[in-house]
């Protein structure tokens, strides 16, 4: 009796999805995903306009693409405010145009910039320039030639602000100043001024999401004509600033610089063990691409990618506000931990009157987590690949030594972090 009903109950499935058919439906599939995505692309080859409508009249799609659109422009061209950093306090424009140009000194040459690790973006410059630039018809010793591929925000990472009378006004930097770079397919024009990690170039097409390892964040920095500011506020003098920055080299930066006032761990201690002495603290700048799923950005244990976006909007790039920052990073460690935390959080509440707009900067992570992990190893630098020696803070705030790679923590690995 029971194979008869079940017979019976086939018969009726077949004939009522057969009758479907005659209608030039197509029945739905009941259970499997990948039938699903089957029916739906065919859905899409048979009546593509009528897709297309019923996409546009989804909301959630709509946001989701206005989101990325919204989010790459804010990685690549929002300054957050920080050229009053940049630009207004260490006036490092005036460094960029030289005397020449209305600044001061020699100003920054294309090669120079080339050389301390910044990008062109190719796709930015008109096809005439581009051409010039292959034929060597392009200047590229003359600081006036940098100020020109800014005005076409053709620097990738940095946007100059300019006079009515075309004089450079400020500088800014951006997300895609760490992290992005460009591709080689332009090799010679590196005019001999830098051998780009390799699979990268110096002017070439935006390569998103990829970490800068040509970028030497601590030689640009120390172009900058005045630094009172950071010697003032790790209580030392110029010439240790800049000495300390002179450490770094190309694809490092020290972001907790800032915060504990230490340029190296005396005592490296892992587990109890020392492990090695006097270790430098700056790391590696890390990779955008693939973090989607990451639960923890870095090996500090601060926080999610979200509150370290925040943290680098603010405290590295110095942009204005201070929301979702003031937590774990820089409030209930010690003094003697972090002994200039509190100046940077009494600073940051000052500044508070001119937040930073939150939307941006979740546009902007929003569509971080989407930027797909690197090509296969073969096609990228191995630089960027290798699973390095990190180390993960723990709650008590001495550090474990790990090779973890999986979803839950992305680390910028070696060296392991200064302690108390």
């Amino acid at each position: 009796m029971v194979s008869k009903k079940t017979s019976l109950f086939a018969a009726f499935l077949f004939l009522g999805a057969f009758a479907l058919v005659l209608q030039g439906k197509t029945p739905r599939p009941l259970a499997s995903p990948a039938l699903a995505r089957h029916a739906a692309v065919q859905s899409a080859g048979q009546d593509g306009s009528r897709v297309q409508s019923q996409s546009l009249q989804d909301p959630a799609q709509q946001n989701a693409i206005q989101l990325v659109a919204q989010g790459r422009q804010a990685f690549r061209f929002d300054t957050f405010g920080d050229e009053s950093f940049w630009g207004g306090t260490l006036m490092l424009h005036q460094a960029i145009e030289g005397a020449k140009l209305g600044g001061v000194g020699s100003g920054v040459s294309p090669k120079t910039a080339l050389a301390v690790g910044l990008k062109v973006d190719v796709d930015a410059l008109p096809d005439n320039l581009v051409a010039a630039l292959n034929h060597g018809q392009v200047n590229l010793d003359d600081p006036a030639t940098t100020l020109a591929l800014l005005k076409r925000n053709a620097v990738v990472g940095l946007t100059g602000f300019f006079n009515s009378s075309g004089t450079l006004q400020s500088v800014g930097i951006q997300c895609a100043l760490c992290h992005s770079t460009v591709d080689n397919s332009m090799p010679q024009l590196c005019a001999g001024a830098i051998q780009a990690n390799p699979g990268t170039g110096c002017i070439g097409r935006r390569l998103e999401g990829w970490s800068n390892r040509d970028l030497n964040v601590g030689a640009i920095i120390s172009l900058a004509l005045d630094l009172s500011v950071l010697a003032n506020l790790l209580s030392t003098n110029q010439a240790a600033v800049r000495s300390v920055l002179g450490t770094w080299g190309p694809g490092r930066f020290d972001a907790e610089l800032v915060l504990d006032g230490k340029a190296s761990n005396p005592q490296q201690i892992t587990d109890g063990v020392v492990t090695a002495t006097n270790v430098l603290g700056v790391t590696l700048i890390p990779a955008a691409f693939g973090l989607g799923g990451v639960n923890l950005h870095t090996w500090t244990g601060w926080g999610s990618v979200p509150h370290w976006n925040a943290f680098v909007a603010n405290l590295a790039m110095h942009g204005k506000g201070g929301s979702g920052i003031l937590d774990g990073t820089t409030s209930h460690n010690s003094p003697s931990r972090r002994p200039t935390a509190l100046a940077i959080c009494r600073t940051l509440i000052r500044t508070a009157s001119s937040l930073l707009p939150s939307c941006r900067l979740f546009s902007s992570t929003s569509s971080q987590f989407l930027l797909p992990t690197a090509p296969p190893a073969a096609s990228i630098p191995r630089r960027q690949t290798a699973v390095m020696r990190c180390s993960a803070a723990k709650p008590n705030g001495t550090t474990a030594t790990s090779n973890h790679s999986g979803p839950m923590l992305a680390g910028i690995c070696t060296p392991l972090r200064k302690s108390a």
